[in-house]
């Protein structure tokens, strides 16, 4: 039999570690709660900034330590100097797109792509075609290899014209999305502008890219995006820079859009809500071309599954397509904010077509209607003030770029 001291001293130790254990498990389950995205209800674009006060607990985690590097001679066309003249296509076209002047390309931490030699020569045959790079270079799932400088260095010496460091870093949908918390993204992000300035002191490094929401209908997911930047902003000044002043408003980050823009109709617009929402984040005037210094469209296509288009109609698939595509350029041009197209051609992914190129699967120009034989659907386009007649998709695109206009009744002509 136990004395009465000794069961008080049990029972003591085992109220302990019954708090110990509460209190792991409510800290778990609040991170996991705090990483999930989750669907708002519709509502509409706010008319102020919103403000979402900073964490008040500091990470704990400490910044990476700065390798030595010695600057090298890197051939690169002249810089861009004009965001709203930053306008391309995501990845090498499979075919010649004469006039084309950027293209973004992901570094082997993104699922393919070259390095070392092998990418700083495929960037220097791009130059050579007068074609400025955009160089993606995801985070890695893994925290241990999160700061490794070997890959951030390779791209750093690359060559290429801009860099975005991170992909969807926000988005929590393992396995496929490596999700990164505010403080340890800032570490990442701090790390890798630092190796790329080192080598090329000018060239824009954006933050990472903002995984897609529809504008001016996911309004509790944005905010949760701007928190997010604020909690970076708040590790950047305590643990990677005590006492700095950083602020993520001076930066640029990339912006992904997909949705059916321009279909049903032409006020169905999910870039504008996204660029009339994070220029007030950023604050800017919308209309002054100021969101292009901080707003970069690394990825702006159409949707066709899940977003109200029936994926079985091939009508609806091809007319949202060619609409979207038509109304993002001239979003994205009115207000100046950098465009990449995506994607240069078809893809096959878990076994599904995704038609979402300006080339088919086997690397042929698409015409205007995919659902319809070439010049079934045409559009004559004023350039300079000659007319051009325009059969495919590609052609659309860069003459669009160019800055020619089309018919007045061309929604009319791709819907008939």
């Amino acid at each position: 039999m136990q004395s009465p001291r000794r069961s008080r001293s049990k029972a003591l130790v085992i109220a302990l570690g019954v708090l110990v254990a509460s209190l792991l498990v409510a800290t778990f389950a609040y991170r996991v709660a705090a990483t999930r995205v989750t669907q708002a209800s519709p509502a509409t674009t706010p008319t102020s900034p919103v403000t979402v006060p900073s964490p008040t607990i500091p990470p704990t985690a400490t910044s990476a330590v700065m390798p030595t590097l010695t600057p090298t001679a890197v051939p690169t066309l002249a810089p861009t100097t004009n965001p709203a003249k930053i306008l391309g296509i995501d990845s090498v076209p499979p075919q010649t797109m004469p006039g084309l002047s950027w293209i973004r390309l992901g570094y082997p931490t993104c699922g393919q792509g070259v390095s070392g030699t092998a990418l700083q020569q495929k960037i220097q045959g791009l130059h050579a075609q007068g074609i400025h790079v955009l160089l993606v270079t995801c985070q890695s799932p893994n925290p241990s290899h999160l700061l490794d400088t070997k890959p951030l260095q390779d791209v750093a010496h690359s060559g290429a014209d801009a860099v975005e460091c991170g992909n969807e870093q926000m988005k929590y949908n393992p396995p496929l999305t490596a999700y990164v918390s505010p403080d340890a993204f800032a570490r990442f992000y701090d790390l890798c502008q630092r190796l790329v300035h080192a080598v090329q002191p000018n060239i824009p490094v954006l933050m990472g890219s903002l995984d897609p929401h529809v504008g001016g209908i996911d309004y509790a997911p944005l905010v949760a995006q701007a928190n997010y930047l604020n909690q970076m902003q708040y590790a950047m000044n305590t643990s990677v820079h005590p006492g700095g002043n950083w602020s993520w408003r001076s930066h640029a980050i990339g912006l992904i859009d997909s949705w059916h823009n321009g279909y049903p109709n032409q006020y169905t617009n999910s870039l504008y809500g996204l660029f009339v929402f994070w220029a007030q984040q950023f604050g800017v005037d919308l209309n002054s071309g100021a969101l292009g210094k901080h707003i970069w469209v690394v990825e702006g296509t159409g949707c066709f599954n899940g977003c109200g288009i029936d994926p079985y109609s091939p009508y609806q698939v091809a007319v949202s397509h060619i609409l979207t595509l038509i109304t993002d350029v001239q979003t994205t041009m009115r207000y100046g904010v950098p465009f990449f197209y995506f994607k240069t051609q078809d893809f096959v992914t878990e076994g599904e077509l995704w038609p979402m190129g300006v080339f088919n699967l086997r690397g042929q120009a698409k015409p205007l209607r995919q659902d319809l034989p070439v010049g079934a659907r045409t559009l004559v386009m004023t350039c300079a003030g000659q007319q051009v007649t325009v059969f495919y998709q590609p052609t659309l695109l860069l003459k669009l770029y160019s800055g020619c206009t089309l018919p007045a009744n061309y929604i009319a002509i791709l819907t008939s």
